[in-house]
């Protein structure tokens, strides 16, 4: 897996210049329309970081292209015949020790197979007709930061979810800094961010990251922000600093 920097905007969302890190990203695309792949690779391919080195047209197909082809971001359209989406998130996220990290890509924003995929594990999710810009900015995000992507669209839709009550448990058995540290979380802030704010080191923010995610159950950053709003400890105003 390739390893760079970069940052996102303040709220988590790729947004500003398209700027490049120094590092070569290796993308992978799931999809199973053709014509979807072929804009997807001719757009990516257009920036000097990002290397599509495969397709494949099936979630069954996921799995061993990863094993083979080792790409750092996996861009996955959670509607396909055989294997969807979300049970191809699954199967990297059990059977990989080191999994790509995975982008939803599709046609609408509220879809409840997206929340379902990010439940699975995937870090986030865009629009297929969102900008080649904004496409890049977020496998870069993802694959070299360590915010939440797009953490305004996962506010609407985890806060239209019933609250449950194993989810309300984890939570409140946050300690108090704990808990400040997911709201933050939940405001797309890095750790670097979150370590300016509270006058804590980087290192003790990590360690505060890792206390949340294991007691919430979460696999990412992203299932320990959904656990945050479903459970209404983050308000519906909360993101963004």
């Amino acid at each position: 897996m390739s390893s760079a920097h970069t940052a996102g905007t303040a709220n988590g969302a790729p947004a500003g210049p398209d700027t490049a890190p120094d590092a070569l990203l290796n993308v992978l695309i799931a999809d199973d329309e053709e014509l979807t792949r072929t804009g997807l690779r001719a757009l990516l391919s257009a920036k000097p970081d990002l290397e599509v080195v495969g397709e494949a047209a099936d979630g069954a197909e996921v799995l061993p292209l990863v094993v083979r082809l080792r790409p750092d971001v996996v861009l996955m359209d959670v509607r396909m015949p055989r294997l969807d989406g979300i049970e191809a998130t699954r199967r990297l996220r059990s059977e990989l020790s080191d999994p790509p990290k995975i982008i939803v890509i599709t046609t609408f924003e509220n879809d409840e197979y997206v929340y379902d995929a990010l439940q699975a594990g995937a870090s986030g999710f865009v629009l297929k007709r969102a900008p080649a810009r904004q496409i890049a900015q977020a496998i870069r995000l993802v694959a070299t930061s360590d915010s939440v992507l797009f953490p305004e669209a996962v506010r609407r839709l985890a806060t239209s979810r019933p609250v449950r009550r194993e989810s309300a448990r984890k939570v409140d058995a946050l300690t108090h800094r704990e808990t400040d540290i997911l709201r933050r979380m939940a405001k797309g802030l890095t750790n670097q961010e979150i370590s300016t704010e509270l006058i804590v080191s980087v290192e003790t923010v990590k360690t505060h990251v890792g206390n949340v995610l294991a007691k919430l159950g979460a696999q990412n950053r992203t299932q320990a922000v959904i656990l945050a709003y479903e459970t209404g400890l983050v308000g519906l105003g909360a993101s963004g600093p």
